[in-house]
């Protein structure tokens, strides 16, 4: 019996996934402005860097299923391949918007992002596997 979108299984993982889609929507929107709004001060690689730990964030939330997870390798490497790809295609992207110019330098501040968000991950799975071996007092 194929599996259908009533499937409780299927609206967990659409669930999973349309805060990735959203996010991904937000990132083209602002990258297609020739002068996107950004806070006063603020250098493009801090932006990027919050950008991409985001984007990973909520990525690996989808390829786990939830968080807190385990962090298994293909997650790592998949959360990974996804969010800088995404971030490639962006720059790619800005090819085609006047005023904005594409840069290697910006691929390599979202893979740093990339990377903080999955620590982040990795250390909220640590944290929360420590209390749940926690005696109750």
């Amino acid at each position: 019996m194929p599996a259908t979108f009533n499937h409780p299984g299927t609206t967990k993982r659409f669930l999973l996934w349309l805060p990735v889609a959203v996010y991904m929507a937000a990132i083209f929107y602002v990258s297609s402005q020739s002068s996107p709004p950004a806070p006063g001060g603020v250098p493009d690689y801090v932006l990027h860097g919050v950008e991409f730990m985001g984007l990973s964030i909520l990525t690996f939330r989808a390829v786990a299923g939830g968080l807190p997870a385990h962090m298994s390798r293909s997650r790592v490497v998949l959360t990974l391949l996804m969010t800088v790809g995404y971030g490639i295609s962006d720059e790619i992207h800005q090819m085609f918007v006047p005023l904005r110019t594409p840069d290697v330098r910006d691929v390599l501040y979202d893979l740093a992002g990339a990377v903080l968000g999955l620590l982040l991950c990795w250390a909220w799975h640590i944290i929360s596997s420590r209390r749940a071996r926690l005696p109750l007092e």
